[in-house]
């Protein structure tokens, strides 16, 4: 069976951008490459008139119909998957994809689950606090000099999703997976449960708990497995409660026994 990418199920982030008319710039490229829509987090400047004069006539839908959200978590709360655009080096964002081969890995995900496209503000993009939303890192391949304007980099990307559109592929079926609400959801559990048996430590958990997000955005989870891993979690704090609650019962009647002799 033959495929190629769903462009209606992917939407560009803008987090924190600083200039509207990188906000305009960035409505023109998706309009261009036919991308499905457009999201504003927190934008330190959102003019309407700055904007639409870079988005230009055409591109006026796609700025009508921008949302915006007070911040990343709420932007990405109904998205299955999730790309991080970054051009800084470091530990935690390893596994790093070239545009072209992010488009190919999207083609199988985009047909039953929406896609965010995350890029971050113009002077130090994506933290990595940003980072921990993203099942996959993207970097576009540059010269000596890495920094690319915000609208240059939303256009290489768009112009990748777009090529993966025109491409017919073999298809391979991808279910739906779990969206950033759920998973949200299940690493707070899971957090929770994880410093009551010591596993983690409590004094910097999020540090230890990239280490299961690393590992789960690796394969990536599906909704029925997302309720699976959640289900553990309660059984082990409820047992662990029902030990805790045994063990008190124990030493009353050790006590109470002791006090009889007595």
């Amino acid at each position: 069976m033959i495929s190629k990418i769903n462009l209606d199920n992917i939407s560009i982030v803008l987090n924190r951008p600083r200039y509207p008319e990188n906000i305009g710039a960035a409505a023109r490229a998706i309009r261009n490459m036919g991308i499905g829509s457009l999201i504003v987090v927190d934008p330190r400047t959102y003019d309407v008139e700055k904007i639409l004069k870079l988005a230009t006539h055409e591109s006026r839908k796609i700025v009508e119909a921008i949302r915006i959200f007070p911040n990343l978590p709420a932007a990405l709360k109904l998205f299955s998957y999730v790309v991080g655009t970054t051009a800084r080096m470091g530990n935690r964002r390893h596994a790093k994809n070239s545009p072209e081969k992010m488009s190919q890995k999207l083609i199988p995900i985009s047909y039953e689950n929406r896609i965010a496209i995350v890029f971050g503000p113009e002077d130090r993009g994506l933290t990595n606090e940003d980072i921990r939303n993203c099942h996959l890192l993207v970097n576009i391949p540059t010269a000596q000099f890495s920094s690319l304007n915000l609208a240059q980099s939303v256009m290489v990307i768009c112009y990748e999703l777009h090529k993966a559109s025109m491409e017919e592929q073999e298809k391979h079926f991808v279910p739906r997976l779990a969206n950033r609400h759920e998973l949200d959801g299940m690493y707070s559990q899971m957090k929770e449960i994880l410093i009551k048996i010591s596993f983690i430590n409590p004094d910097n958990p999020e540090y230890w708990l990239d280490n299961f997000r690393r590992f789960f955005s690796r394969l990536p989870l599906r909704a029925k497995e997302v309720s699976l891993i959640r289900g553990i979690c309660r059984q082990i704090n409820w047992y662990g409660k029902y030990c805790y609650e045994q063990g008190l019962k124990v030493r009353k009647r050790i006590s109470v026994a002791d006090t009889s002799k007595d």
